[in-house]
C-alpha cells in the first residue's frame, strides 16, 4: 500500500465501520477511479460522445459525469477547449444535491479549483449569478482560470473570507455551497501525501473552521433557500458533528430527505452524541461501496430570515457607450452577436455583467462576469475569456482544425499558421468549439493563445 495510513486513524475507522472495516481497509489498494464532467455549457453529453475520443463509462449519480482511464485526458485540445472538467467522481455529487436552477443566485464559498463552480454555472446555463470565491489567493487564481476555460459568463470570482461576504450579501442568494476544508481523509487513497498531515487534533480543528464557515453562510442564504454542506472527510466531528452543532444554533434551518444514488450511504446519527435522527437523512460516500472516493452531504433548507442588514457601500457605475466604443466597433466587424448584460469599465479591462447585479467597490474581485479584453488607445483588443465563451457560429471570422490535426498543435504551441483567411481577428476553433484568437494578415494566422496556456514544443 502507498505510504502508511496513520494508526490512529485506521483505529477510529476499525470502531466506526466494524464488519465493514476489511472491504474499506482492501479499497486502499485499488485503483482510484478517475472522472471527468462533460461542460454542458459548450457542449451537450449527445454531442461529445459524437466527437469522444476516450474510452468512457457512465457515472450513475452524474448525468454529465464520466469514467476515464485514458492518460491523454488532461492534454486533448478538447480539455483546452473547456469540453471537460477532470473531476473526482463522488465530487460530482455535491452540484447535483445543490440542484441550481437557471436564473438564481449561487454562492459556492469554498470554490477552487473550480470543478464544483463549473457544474453549478453548468446547471444555470447561463442565467441567473454564481459568486465563485475563494480565500487563498493563489487557489482563487487557479479558480479564475479554470472559470475562464469553461467559457462561464455569469460568475464573479472573489478572494474574500466569508465573514467579509456574508456583510454585503444579507439574504442573498437561492443556493449556497459550503465544500468545506476538512481533515482530507476520504482523499487518502487518491493523494495519498495527504496522509501525512492527519491527525486528531488537525480533525477538531477543521471542525471549528467548518462551523464558522457555515455560521457566515447561513446569513447569506434567503428564506426558502438551499444550502448544501460537503466536505472529502470520514470525521463525524467533521460531518454530522458539525451539521448537529449547527442546526442547535439555527432552528430556521432543517436537514432535507435525500433521494440519492442507491449505493451511497446514510449519516450515522449514533456516531455523535445526542445525535438527532434527521443526520441520517444526509449522504455518505465510501469508496468501497461505490467506485469513487470518500464523501459527506447534508442539504439543509431555511425556513426563514434573519432580519441581519447588508452592509452599506458604494457600488461600480456601469460604463456608457461611449466609454465602449472602441468594443462595439471591433464587435460590429468581428461578431454576430453581443453577450447580454452591462457593461463594466475597470480602468482599461472592459467586463460584462449579468443585469440586475451591483458589484460593491470593496471586495476583491479577480473576475467580474465575462472579461470582454483591453480597451487600448484608440483599439479594443478581445480576451481570452470572450474567445472560450463564444461559439463558432458568434464569430464572423473562423476557422476550424480538426482535434488530431497538426494545425491544432501548432496553435497550442503558439506558433504562427499559413491560412488564407479574411483580413481581422479569427475564432480558432478545435472540431467547432473556441480555443481562442488569432489574427489574420491575409495569408498568415498570428496567433494570440496565451503564453501562460501554450503548450511546450517537444509536445
Amino acid at each position: 500500500m502507498d505510504g502508511l495510513l496513520p494508526e490512529e486513524y485506521l483505529d477510529r475507522m476499525r470502531r466506526l465501520l466494524k464488519e465493514e472495516y476489511d472491504a474499506f481497509y482492501r479499497s486502499y489498494s485499488e485503483e482510484k477511479a478517475q472522472g471527468l464532467r462533460i461542460n454542458t455549457l459548450k457542449i451537450s453529453v449527445d454531442d461529445f460522445m459524437k466527437l469522444n475520443p476516450f474510452h468512457l463509462e457512465k457515472i450513475p449519480w452524474a448525468e454529465e459525469g464520466f469514467y476515464y482511464t485514458s492518460d491523454s485526458v488532461g492534454k486533448h485540445p478538447y480539455h483546452e477547449s473547456g469540453l471537460y472538467y477532470i473531476q473526482e467522481p463522488s465530487a460530482m455529487a455535491a452540484a447535483v444535491l445543490l440542484n441550481p436552477q437557471p436564473g438564481e443566485r449561487v454562492l459556492d464559498i469554498c470554490a477552487a479549483p473550480g470543478g464544483k463552480a463549473g457544474h453549478i454555472a453548468a446547471r444555470l446555463q447561463g442565467k441567473g449569478l454564481l459568486i465563485a470565491n475563494e480565500i487563498q489567493i493563489s487557489r482563487a487564481k487557479i479558480l479564475s482560470q479554470n472559470i475562464e476555460r469553461m467559457g462561464i459568463r455569469n460568475c464573479i470570482v472573489t478572494n474574500e473570507s466569508p465573514e467579509r461576504l456574508s456583510g454585503y450579501f444579507q439574504n442573498y442568494f437561492h443556493r449556497i455551497l459550503v465544500d468545506a476544508p476538512c481533515s482530507g481523509e476520504g482523499m487518502f487513497r487518491k493523494n495519498p501525501e495527504t496522509r501525512k498531515e492527519w491527525s486528531l487534533k488537525n480533525v477538531f480543528s477543521c471542525a471549528e473552521r467548518q462551523i464558522h464557515i457555515l455560521e457566515t453562510a447561513s446569513d447569506m442564504l434567503m428564506a426558502g433557500g438551499t444550502l448544501v454542506y460537503s466536505t472529502c472527510t470520514f470525521s463525524p466531528e467533521e460531518n454530522e458533528g458539525v451539521i448537529e452543532k449547527f442546526l442547535r444554533n439555527h432552528p430556521e434551518f432543517e436537514i432535507q430527505k435525500l433521494y440519492a444514488y442507491e449505493k451511497f450511504s446514510s449519516g450515522k446519527s449514533e456516531w455523535i452524541q445526542g445525535g438527532r435522527k434527521e443526520l441520517n437523512h444526509t449522504v455518505r460516500i465510501w469508496p468501497h461501496r461505490v467506485k469513487g472516493e470518500g464523501h459527506f452531504i447534508a442539504v439543509l433548507k431555511k425556513k426563514e430570515e434573519k432580519t441581519k442588514k447588508a452592509a452599506e457601500c458604494q457600488f461600480y457605475k456601469y460604463a456608457s457607450a461611449k466609454e465602449v466604443n472602441d468594443f462595439s466597433n471591433f464587435a460590429e466587424e468581428s461578431l454576430h452577436r453581443l453577450p447580454e448584460g452591462r457593461f463594466l469599465l475597470l480602468g482599461e479591462q472592459l467586463y460584462i455583467v449579468p443585469e440586475g447585479f451591483k458589484i460593491p467597490r470593496k471586495l476583491k474581485i479577480l473576475r467580474v462576469g465575462l472579461h470582454l479584453g483591453t480597451m487600448k488607445k484608440n483599439r479594443f483588443e478581445p480576451s481570452h475569456s470572450l474567445a472560450m465563451s463564444l461559439k463558432k457560429e458568434d464569430a464572423q471570422n473562423w476557422i476550424d482544425f480538426s482535434g488530431d490535426s497538426e494545425e491544432v498543435l501548432t496553435y497550442l504551441k503558439g506558433e504562427t499558421i499559413e491560412a488564407d483567411i479574411k483580413k481581422g481577428w479569427v475564432l480558432v476553433c478545435v472540431d467547432g468549439y473556441s480555443l481562442g484568437w488569432g489574427k489574420s494578415a491575409g495569408n498568415i494566422l498570428k496567433n494570440h493563445y496565451p503564453k501562460g496556456l501554450r503548450w511546450r514544443k517537444g509536445i
